[in-house]
């Protein structure tokens, strides 16, 4: 059974590079070794990336032995729903990619909420703070 994303499709790949995905196979699927339920595919913008170091969890910093090369705007990668809802209620929430967002993200977040940070990658990097 092919997973589905938060629109009812098949769900499509975030990111190749870097290499996103609890499994590192690109996609935002989860499974029951994903405790944090790593499902939405988010656009990495300054801001967002402020908050999560701010809660502890820093997306900046390369961990080379988790396969983590560190992440700057306008990288696609998969968060956790949870942190993801932390930032949007903070006001820094990242862009999401619906498309490539599993549907599991919705336990957490309602489908409304994420389609109002809907975007693909902006052609223009710049307005994401880069």
């Amino acid at each position: 059974m092919p997973h589905r994303n938060v629109l009812g499709g098949e769900l499509e790949s975030c990111s190749s590079d870097p290499l996103t995905g609890f499994y590192r196979d690109g996609c935002c699927r989860t499974g029951p070794e994903d405790v944090g339920s790593h499902t939405i595919c988010a656009v990495m913008t300054a801001e967002f990336l402020e908050h999560q170091r701010s809660i502890g969890n820093d997306l900046s910093t390369p961990v080379p032995q988790f396969r983590f090369p560190g992440l700057v705007p306008g990288d696609r990668w998969c968060v956790t729903a949870v942190n993801w809802l932390r930032a949007h209620h903070a006001g820094a929430a990242a862009y999401v990619v619906l498309a490539s967002t599993a549907e599991r993200a919705l336990d957490v977040v309602p489908l409304d909420v994420l389609r109002q940070h809907a975007v693909d990658v902006p052609p223009d990097l710049g307005s994401l703070g880069a």
